[in-house]
């Protein structure tokens, strides 16, 4: 049973209005939630109309926690293109949550399983996810969770696609120093999230944006399982909802 809310906007500005709305009513309703974070363009209007939103008094993050989806493994926090670096320019610091609030997974982790382990256990103490922000990748991948044979459950190491590698490639100088592995919180601890948000823009998503919520769920196109979420608002453009049923 599908429950899916959709919100069409037409500015990536109407996209971080929309998005911050469903964020300011969980952190009014529960000021000490926890938020589920993901990085890339989508999110960046939405981090820019929080932060406008606690200059203007709106929201307080001073007691909110957060939990990022993903980071590459073998970049060190303050990498120019690492996801921590990423949180901390576009958002965390600019706002008044505190440093020891913010969880990203550790890409220079000796021991990778216990630190995955660790992550998710923090995520549980904290009485789990209030509300994940979610992008979409080319393939139906959400965080760094690619197509594959079984939906991985728990926070883990992933080895890269070949596809998301070449996305991502613009990041870096040369494909070449794009990571090959990531972690990744697993699909299980996305859909225990009690709300989704899912931001997506552009014709170059329409396809698999009807493949994930109108498609058959299989861990091929991973962001299918969303179809079994209790609460998933999408906030598209026209040309992302071209295919959607209207």
């Amino acid at each position: 049973m599908l429950h899916l809310n959709i919100i069409k906007v037409k500015t990536p500005e109407e996209m971080g209005k929309a998005a911050a709305d469903e964020f300011e009513a969980v952190i009014h309703a529960k000021p000490a939630c926890v938020i589920g974070l993901a990085t890339g363009s989508s999110p960046l209007p939405l981090y820019r109309e929080l932060i406008a939103r606690e200059q203007a008094g709106l929201i307080d993050f001073s007691r909110v926690r957060s939990a990022n989806l993903d980071e590459y493994k073998g970049l060190a926090p303050d990498h120019p293109q690492s996801y921590r670096r990423f949180m901390q320019e576009n958002l965390f610091d600019h706002i008044s949550i505190k440093p020891e609030n913010t969880i990203v997974p550790d890409g220079l982790a000796a021991d990778i399983p216990a630190m995955c382990e660790a992550y998710e256990r923090k995520i549980e103490d904290w009485g789990g996810v209030d509300i994940q922000l979610l992008g979409i990748g080319h393939d139906g991948h959400i965080g760094f969770n690619e197509p594959c044979d079984h939906f991985p459950v728990m926070t883990h190491e992933v080895k890269l696609t070949d596809m998301t590698r070449e996305a991502n490639k613009r990041f870096f100088n040369s494909i070449d120093e794009v990571p090959t592995a990531a972690i990744t919180m697993g699909v299980g601890t996305v859909m225990a999230a009690k709300k989704i948000v899912m931001v997506i823009t552009g014709a170059d998503k329409a396809d698999i944006l009807y493949k994930v919520f109108f498609g058959p769920v299989t861990p091929e196109v991973p962001g299918s399982i969303l179809q079994f979420h209790p609460d998933v608002t999408l906030i598209c453009d026209e040309a992302a909802a071209a295919r959607m049923p209207q």
